[in-house]
């Protein structure tokens, strides 16, 4: 197994992985991003975001996609917007090699949090969450406002 940082040459792939994660997640019509949006925003002079790339066999078969944000508490911290694994690579330690970049990536930027979100029904995230130490925060809500919200607003 390989765990590398994302490259532009990735994009398709982490496209067809985000896709697979939300079927997954029961959202298949979702995704509106392409691959352009991918290489624009993650590629440029300001990266919105990284990746890391797990390759079993040759194989693109998980990203981790994360950002940085600043908490007024905490300072700089890693958000992990997704960790994504393919269905026949789940259960090949894909996921916890993903994960364990990620709080790598935390340590070597000094970062005081990281954090992401997960689904209630997707227990064995929820397990392995908890079982890694991480803390589930059960009385926070997530508030988005879609872009229908943001054109409406007045």
């Amino acid at each position: 197994m390989i765990i590398r940082p994302g490259t532009k040459q990735d994009m398709p792939d982490v496209l067809r992985l985000i896709t697979e994660l939300a079927i997954f997640e029961r959202e298949p019509d979702a995704v509106v991003v392409t691959v352009d949006d991918l290489i624009r925003d993650g590629f440029g002079n300001d990266p919105l975001f990284y990746t890391f790339i797990a390759e079993l066999d040759n194989e693109i078969v998980g990203m981790a996609l994360y950002y940085y944000r600043y908490s007024t508490w905490k300072g700089k911290t890693i958000h992990l917007e997704d960790l994504i694994v393919t269905e026949k690579a789940r259960g090949t330690g894909v996921g916890l090699a993903l994960y364990s970049k990620i709080i790598e990536q935390g340590k070597i930027d000094n970062v005081r949090r990281i954090e992401w979100n997960v689904l209630d029904w997707n227990e064995p995230a929820v397990k392995f969450y908890e079982k890694s130490g991480a803390k589930i925060l059960t009385d926070w809500r997530v508030v988005h406002m879609d872009q229908t919200g943001i054109n409406n607003f007045k």
